[in-house]
């Protein structure tokens, strides 16, 4: 994808720039703080019991939420939409997933294991998972309420999101926290280094999101296009009056 610099920007001297940079470098300042401060607000969420044995369809067989800790006392969930009867993942959802892995190893030196749920079945998440080549844990949630209980699957469409748990010694688990659609924007470390590349996101068709140009790693080349449900469309095959000829 090439992007069109700007028609004009201001070009200053160094000084002037550092004058300039100065003001925003407040406004950023001021921003982590309050970053900060939030983040403290949310560890002072309260808590819900999780009273339901949810279980899960694994690579080695059934897993209940609680085995999903892997002996650590807290666990985060990634709801991948991934819905029954799809080929593929979500564009936005794997755009996420691409940092995963690399974040999974530090996270569980940290006391935190990571997951990732979808209601597809594991026969469908698992030749996607291999093709994207991911390692991190994905389990189908195709036979429990888990997806619905915590309102990333409805009737008519499934959501992204991401929930935190802890359990306790005595082995009781606790929801403490989810969020959805653009409140996972924070995992994705693509658009983290974008914000300060010189044009931004980038993002200026209609719908200023990804789905404008984001596609699975290997579809880059690909063309077609991304639906308003994050789901991959191929571009339409043209329709020759001869074989080789188009």
């Amino acid at each position: 994808m090439t992007s069109a610099a700007p028609a004009t920007h201001p070009v200053v001297s160094r000084a002037e720039w550092a004058r300039a940079r100065e003001v925003l470098l407040r406004k950023e300042k001021d921003l982590t703080r309050l970053r900060d401060e939030l983040n403290l607000q949310r560890l002072e969420l309260p808590w819900v019991r999780v009273e339901k044995n949810y279980e899960f369809d694994g690579p080695h067989g059934k897993q209940s939420l609680a085995s999903l800790f892997d002996g650590r006392s807290q666990l985060i969930i990634h709801h991948f939409m991934f819905g029954p009867g799809w080929k593929e993942g979500c564009v936005g959802c794997s755009f996420l997933s691409e940092s995963t892995d690399a974040a999974r190893v530090h996270l569980e030196h940290h006391d935190v294991s990571l997951a990732v749920i979808s209601r597809a079945s594991l026969s469908e998440i698992k030749p996607f998972k291999q093709r994207m080549g991911w390692r991190f844990p994905w389990l189908s949630s195709s036979d429990s309420d888990f997806n619905y209980d915590f309102h990333v699957s409805t009737a008519t469409e499934e959501i992204s999101g991401a929930s935190a748990f802890f359990k306790n010694s005595a082995g009781e688990i606790f929801h403490t926290y989810s969020t959805y659609g653009r409140g996972c924007e924070q995992f994705i470390t693509t658009y983290q280094y974008l914000d300060i590349a010189p044009l931004g996101r980038n993002e200026t068709g209609p719908r200023h999101n990804l789905i404008e140009w984001v596609r699975h790693h290997d579809r880059y080349d690909s063309g077609g296009s991304v639906g308003t449900n994050g789901r991959y469309i191929p571009e339409p095959k043209s329709e020759g009056c001869c074989d080789g000829h188009k």
